[in-house]
């Protein structure tokens, strides 16, 4: 069986240049409209300070773009889908195609395949680009990023052997650390200590924890302070410990934005093995919306072409007004649907899914209406 690709006829091509330029001139907008307030005017106090030239402004506000188009993508073919068919609708052209037999799957069969390409640079841009522009960005400036965390060291069963508290960190350098060492037995669900220790500095290899210049105060079983000595270097956590307690620390005050798709998976896997329950729903939930988000593109593109559908006298109020309520719903929804993976309200696949399922059933509610 020899399989043929579909013809590309004038019409397709007229029909994906329109709606290419109609989309292309709403990211541009939303992108300006987006940058324009605080991205901007940051950048250029930043330039009037001398804090850097022009070269680095601009490379600043470029940097910035990835992050913003993630969000552009989806709108701009929304309002790019709804202008072009509703332009059309208004010249009598879908009357014309409609005329000639086409159905609508036909007519919108360049739109979905130009939405089917934004879909795969919305997915692009957020696995790939918004991360590496937040590092770049981040260079640029100088910045190095602090870190406090407490990570808990626990043994098959769950119990706590030692907790490791980091006062501030700068990428695996460690300040004012504290260590606190558990007793193997429970004595009334309280986790007795046997050992504290006190480091003022310390550094976080691949394979272990070492601290420097540390006190070590004994404890004894009931809970009195015994003894002190000087340690002059002492290994806290060593192999895959050491490995994981540093991937917590150093994401613990990333965005989920800035770190791509593979690091991230590897990070909720982390956090599931951790116990970390509220972490790893939340930041599931994040991952899931990587792949998911993309899609919106291709339902937004449709929604805009039904929106689009409208008589030669039908005002076009009406569906730009619909289109910019769908954008607002879906955009300010996403932070509480956040909010109720990361409290296990809902599970994260159902939280991750819910906007997708509601956009289809927005298009088949539509599609019904316009009775095509």
């Amino acid at each position: 069986m020899n399989f043929k690709f579909p013809k590309i006829t004038i019409y397709d091509r007229y029909m994906f240049k329109q709606v290419s330029l109609a989309s292309l001139v709403a990211i541009l907008l939303f992108t300006i409209v987006w940058i324009a307030p605080e991205i901007l005017l940051n950048t250029i106090k930043g330039a009037l300070a001398g804090e850097y030239g022009l070269k680095t402004a601009i490379l600043l506000l470029f940097y910035e773009l990835p992050k913003i188009l993630d969000k552009a993508f989806p709108v701009g073919l929304l309002l790019g889908t709804l202008f072009t068919f509703d332009k059309m609708s208004k010249d009598s052209e879908i009357t014309i195609f409609r005329a000639v037999g086409m159905s609508f799957p036909r007519i919108i069969a360049p739109v979905v395949v130009l939405s089917v390409i934004f879909t795969f640079l919305c997915f692009l841009t957020g696995d790939k680009g918004t991360p590496t522009a937040a590092a770049k960005i981040m260079a640029i400036k100088g910045s190095i990023r602090s870190t406090q965390y407490i990570y808990t060291q626990k043994d098959e069963t769950g119990h706590p052997l030692a907790a490791v508290i980091v006062s501030k960190s700068y990428d695996r350098e460690l300040n004012n650390v504290i260590v606190l060492d558990f007793d193997s037995h429970v004595y009334q669900d309280v986790h007795q200590l046997t050992n504290i220790y006190s480091a003022k500095r310390g550094y976080a290899y691949d394979d272990r924890w070492e601290l420097e210049d540390v006190s070590n105060y004994k404890i004894s079983p009931d809970g009195i302070y015994i003894d002190i000595k000087h340690i002059d270097k002492l290994k806290v956590l060593e192999g895959q410990s050491a490995k994981d307690a540093f991937t917590l620390m150093t994401y613990s005050t990333m965005k989920e934005r800035e770190i791509n798709n593979k690091d991230l998976k590897n990070y909720v896997k982390l956090l599931k093995r951790e116990g970390l329950s509220e972490e790893y729903h939340g930041t599931l939930n994040k991952y899931l919306q990587r792949f998911f988000h993309p899609l919106i593109c291709i339902l937004l593109a449709i929604l805009g072409c039904l929106l689009g559908f409208s008589k030669p006298r039908e005002q076009r109020l009406i569906g730009f007004t619909i289109a910019i309520g769908f954008i607002f719903v879906y955009y300010i929804t996403l932070p509480f649907f956040d909010l109720l993976a990361e409290k296990e309200i809902l599970s994260p696949f159902i939280t991750s899914t819910l906007p997708t399922i509601a956009f289809t059933i927005a298009i088949c509610g539509f599609y019904k209406s316009k009775d095509l």
